[in-house]
């Protein structure tokens, strides 16, 4: 079904944008990259921080005067449109054969550059549906989800805010929750988040997402409450390494499934912590952007996934070299100077392995619990 480990992967495919034209993707951080058409027996969720999409216009209620056209960084048309068309085929070649299933976004500043990038972009064939609502952040920038309705059946969304008892003025991304029908008509709930920066320091900062972390919690807690083995996905930007405390004692996300008993949640991005990275700062790399999965997920039901079917999807295009001779992300902007890459984070991306549910005669069913 899907490779556990792959050495090297290319897919060449052809681009609008002029520096991608004729390259192909190497995936050689963390290969579990499945090009056969996915069909009804996969399913991939995917999360990526594209890192500052705002539209041209300045919003009185929102810090984006820098991302205009005379603004600091001087964010034309043209800029805008590189990137969101970068990030487009980028999405495309993510999914291999066939278009990814789910996309978890965040730093998207509204519902205008999610119709970018859905309806006015390579991604228009797919017929993605978006997922959005604005956040008290005080950027502007929000979490987000495209999918498509014909491998996701959107049951209910719902936007989770954030308030810090300690500081009630404070901004933040929300939460988003989504719960959906797979095509073997197992329901799959998912967390896409974006947490409290390391503004400010590490530890300085680690309150705010500890408390982050205990709301998701607590969520997590109330369908297992509800629900029998709820199979469950949480991904984002975190902020947060897989062994920090907010993910590790907040949360509670066990760093290997041999620790996972009942309804525990693994953090299946921890394996390759000090092998790969998502974000590089500074030339360091870390590993922000995380997948954690409900321990019901790795067993042997109808809906299962393994710690070899993550990815990072490190393509070319979105790295380059520092002065060092390094290999970093190649960012949109590098403080005010225009770097014309795409974000200064990878992508990530989870596979599922589904097969049709039975009843006790044996017979195919449907139907989501």
């Amino acid at each position: 079904m899907i490779p556990i480990r792959l050495v090297s992967l290319c897919i060449t495919f052809i681009c609008s944008v002029p520096n991608l034209i004729g390259q192909q993707a190497l995936f050689q951080r963390h290969e579990s990259m499945n090009t056969t058409w996915r069909g009804d027996q996969q399913f991939r969720v995917a999360f990526w921080n594209v890192e500052n999409l705002f539209d041209l216009e300045n919003d009185s209620l929102k810090n984006d005067e820098a991302f205009t056209p005379d603004g600091e960084n001087r964010y034309t048309f043209s800029r805008y449109k590189k990137k969101s068309t970068g990030l487009a085929q980028t999405m495309l070649a993510m999914g291999g054969n066939e278009p990814v299933e789910f996309i978890g976004l965040c730093e998207v500043e509204n519902q205008w550059v999610l119709e970018g990038l859905t309806i006015h972009s390579p991604l228009k064939k797919v017929g993605y549906k978006i997922i959005h609502e604005e956040s008290p952040d005080s950027r502007g920038i929000d979490v987000a989800a495209i999918y498509r309705p014909d491998k996701f059946n959107l049951i209910l969304y719902k936007y989770y805010r954030v308030i810090f008892p300690y500081d009630n003025d404070r901004g933040t991304r929300d939460i988003l929750y989504a719960k959906g029908i797979l095509p073997n008509q197992d329901t799959l709930h998912i967390f896409v988040n974006h947490w409290p920066s390391r503004y400010g320091g590490q530890f300085a900062s680690e309150q705010g997402r500890m408390h982050v972390a205990g709301m998701i919690r607590q969520k997590v807690d109330s369908l297992n409450a509800r629900y029998h083995n709820p199979h469950i996905v949480i991904t984002g930007d975190f902020n947060d390494e897989p062994d920090d405390i907010s993910l590790l004692q907040n949360l509670q996300a066990r760093l290997s499934p041999k620790d996972a008993v009942g309804n525990d949640l693994v953090n299946l991005s921890f394996p390759i912590k000090y092998k790969f990275g998502t974000h590089s700062f500074a030339g360091e790399w870390g590993l922000l952007d995380q997948f954690i999965v409900s321990n019901s997920l790795l067993g042997d039901g109808t809906t299962t996934t393994e710690p070899g079917f993550i990815g990072i999807f490190d393509a070319p295009w979105l790295l380059k070299k520092n002065a060092a001779g390094n290999s970093v992300t190649n960012r949109t902007f590098q403080g005010p100077a225009y770097q014309g890459g795409y974000s200064d984070h990878l992508p990530i991306f989870l596979d599922l392995k589904l097969r049709p549910r039975e009843n006790e005669n044996g017979a195919e069913i449907s139907g989501a619990d």
